[in-house]
């Protein structure tokens, strides 16, 4: 895959997952598991969500660094950077309806949209974003698989957010349900599409 197929598979990704991930956590079910952290950080620093999401991602991108550094390309600076400005440039945009099953399956929806683009751009293989270089580091150096990684990490991040004054709901608890799960499925779905020349 040449730089400019890269670039599109990163910048496609991560519109969708910032996208996706506003639309879940703006329904009114708490914060999805990392934007959990992200509002602890937001409500400490004083910060908006966006850039609450830089900093994690600073502080993940280092770790990876010592960790597996293979993770961490020019995609990752990409995805980051558009990533934390449309978390923030597409937050009034968000509208819900007065129905609290509607805006649930908002919710669902936005988590699935925010899988399926952490997928797209993880497809590029142009570095990883910064959660997902975490999650791919420890999955590639312990041999566990995706999805058990994911919902470890959530697990984790969902705490120390709480701790710092994060919104714990069930859009937390759906995306540690549904995300690795959805994440692998699509990653797995985009390789057998290429594989057989359907989409590339």
């Amino acid at each position: 895959m040449n730089i400019i197929k890269k670039i599109i598979w990163v910048v496609i990704g991560s519109v969708i997952a910032a996208f996706g991930i506003d639309l879940a956590i703006y329904a009114g079910f708490g914060g999805a598991t990392l934007a959990v952290l992200w509002q602890g950080v937001s409500h400490v620093l004083h910060i908006t969500l966006g850039q609450a999401s830089f900093v994690v991602s600073v502080v993940m991108i280092v770790f990876c660094l010592f960790y597996d550094r293979s993770q961490i390309y020019l995609g990752t600076i990409l995805y980051q950077i558009i990533y934390s400005v449309c978390t923030d440039l597409f937050q009034p945009l968000m509208h819900y309806t007065e129905s609290k099953i509607l805006n649930f399956f908002i919710m669902l929806m936005g988590i699935v949209l925010f899988a399926v683009g952490t997928a797209i751009y993880s497809y590029a293989d142009w570095g990883r974003g910064s959660y997902e270089a975490v999650t791919f580091a420890l999955a590639k150096k312990h041999s566990w698989q995706i999805k058990y990684v994911r919902i470890a990490l959530d697990t984790m991040v969902v705490l120390v957010g709480m701790f710092l004054g994060g919104k714990f709901g069930m859009c937390t608890i759906c995306t540690i349900l549904l995300s690795g799960v959805m994440i692998q499925k699509t990653l797995q779905l985009l390789h057998a599409m290429i594989e057989n020349k359907a989409f590339y």
